[in-house]
């Protein structure tokens, strides 16, 4: 559990230290956990000014919410293919797949039922991962496919592939998904 620190409009490299610390994190982590660079993480440790900034509200949502550190925590990857599932900014599911080995690992991110890549279902099957693939992208009854793929560069319907190429996007709709390399 992070220690309650006072922090008023600035912070310090200690407060600042002492919270990477407790979360367990090298700079690095403590960076992309932030969505800064280790560079800055590293500049902010070493000073001996006042440091203000959006990292004031991290560490006041740290104090006052501890627990939300844990939830907004990125695993590390596992499996060979990772994506985001996404609604416009916001990252609402991360999805862990090894297709050889039939395997799928999700964390939400929202508690926004219908913004969840699965809804409810916390623990889906590779097979539900079949399904959400083929939902976000055209039908395989759609007319002229063989169109379509070609002017995708796809030789023959695979949702991974078309997935990849379209990032999932479906037409007026703002949920997409990004695919780690």
């Amino acid at each position: 559990m992070i220690k309650k620190y006072a922090i008023a409009d600035y912070t310090t490299a200690e407060e600042i230290k002492n919270v990477r610390k407790e979360l367990n994190m090298t700079q690095k982590e403590f960076a992309k956990f932030i969505g800064s660079s280790k560079p800055t993480v590293e500049r902010w440790e070493c000073s001996d000014k006042k440091i203000s900034g959006p990292i004031i509200l991290l560490l006041k949502m740290l104090k006052e919410y501890p627990e939300m550190s844990e939830k907004l925590m990125i695993p590390p990857k596992q499996l060979p293919i990772r994506m985001w599932y996404m609604y416009k900014n916001e990252k609402c599911t991360l999805i862990d797949v090894d297709d050889a080995k039939r395997v799928v690992q999700i964390k939400n991110y929202t508690d926004r039922i219908m913004f969840r890549a699965f809804g409810t279902n916390v623990e889906p099957t590779y097979d539900d991962y079949l399904v959400f693939l083929e939902d976000r992208c055209f039908p395989r009854t759609r007319d002229r496919l063989k169109l379509v793929l070609d002017d995708l560069g796809i030789p023959f319907y695979d949702p991974f592939l078309i997935v990849e190429k379209t990032k999932g996007k479906m037409a007026e709709d703002d949920f997409w998904i990004d695919i780690e390399r």
